[in-house]
């Protein structure tokens, strides 16, 4: 059982800054276990709000229903005491009933949903899938809205009013008109969380909308940053954030765009390059070149001089 009731991890989520540890792997691309739970130690140090295991940074796609469970309990056992562990649920809704039943009982604080898997779904399919996976636990949940699960307003609204444990959102769009008219609809009854690739490049324009917190992956591997970059964020210092954005951030994202699927690769290439190594991606996503490699570290190495 959770040690965070559905409004007290939604008031946790929403006070800070979020992240999904990457999901670390040997040579030969088996779940390392033990340098995994190291790293989860690592960073429940800092002061994060919440961290999502097996997420989308964590290689969720990549991994076995087995391994998702192996990874959740490594970290919902590693954690810093006050430290929520978010653990994905996602695929079909069968087995995102799975995975959320289990989830619960390897002591995952909440859940993340992910897409279904693969097909297009009605308005009211998605609803019927985010009921089944809320009325399969205790846990709270976090949909995520992204690719083919797009939620409207009034979707949202009717799964908020069934469902206590429905806590958040995680946009995954970028449509600042949706985001409006469903913080205008269901205000502070959800925790709304900025799930875009690289969520730093959109943090202000969110903040503005009701949207107090996002998932950082650059928090894997440059902490201090991440962390200096919210609180600026959060101060309403536009002219830090912009500097950060234009020193650091923007040319993040220049790497991360060279190829498709980067966005986890250049999370483990980082930490790669400040000594935290996580081991390989697996296909389909293919590690930065050593061109790339030798960017992305002038990158950090201008992240660590930055004044904030």
């Amino acid at each position: 059982m959770s040690a965070f009731t559905p409004t007290e991890l939604a008031a946790q989520l929403g006070s800070g800054l979020l992240s999904f540890p990457v999901t670390h792997f040997t040579e030969e691309l088996a779940f390392d276990e033990p340098a995994y739970r190291e790293n989860i130690v690592r960073l429940g140090k800092y002061d994060v709000a919440g961290l999502f295991a097996a997420g989308g940074t964590g290689e969720f796609f990549s991994l076995t229903p087995q391994e998702v469970g192996r990874v959740v309990r490594a970290a919902a056992d590693s954690a810093e005491g006050g430290t929520p562990i978010l653990a994905p649920a996602g695929y079909g809704t069968a087995q995102a009933v799975e995975m959320a039943r289990d989830a619960e009982v390897a002591g995952a604080d909440g859940l993340l949903l992910f897409p279904p898997y693969l097909t297009e779904s009605s308005a009211d399919g998605l609803r019927d899938h985010v009921r089944a996976v809320c009325a399969a636990t205790s846990l709270s949940v976090v949909v995520y809205g992204r690719a083919n699960a797009v939620y409207t307003p009034r979707i949202l609204a009717e799964l908020a009013e069934a469902h206590p444990n429905l806590i958040g959102y995680k946009d995954g769009v970028g449509d600042l008109e949706a985001i409006t008219r469903i913080h205008s609809r269901l205000g502070d009854r959800l925790v709304y969380i900025g799930g875009l690739p690289t969520a730093e490049t959109f943090a202000l324009p969110y903040l503005e909308l009701g949207v107090t917190t996002y998932s950082s992956a650059i928090f894997n591997f440059l902490p201090e940053f991440a962390l200096s970059f919210y609180s600026a964020v959060r101060a309403g210092d536009r002219t830090t954030v912009r500097r950060l954005l234009d020193d650091v951030v923007l040319p993040y994202t220049a790497i991360r765009d060279r190829k498709a699927g980067y966005a986890v690769s250049v999370v483990k290439a980082g930490m790669r390059l400040v000594g935290q190594d996580a081991g390989p991606v697996r296909s389909p996503l293919t590690d930065l070149d050593e061109t790339e490699m030798a960017l992305l570290s002038s990158v950090i190495e201008t992240a660590r001089s930055v004044a904030v």
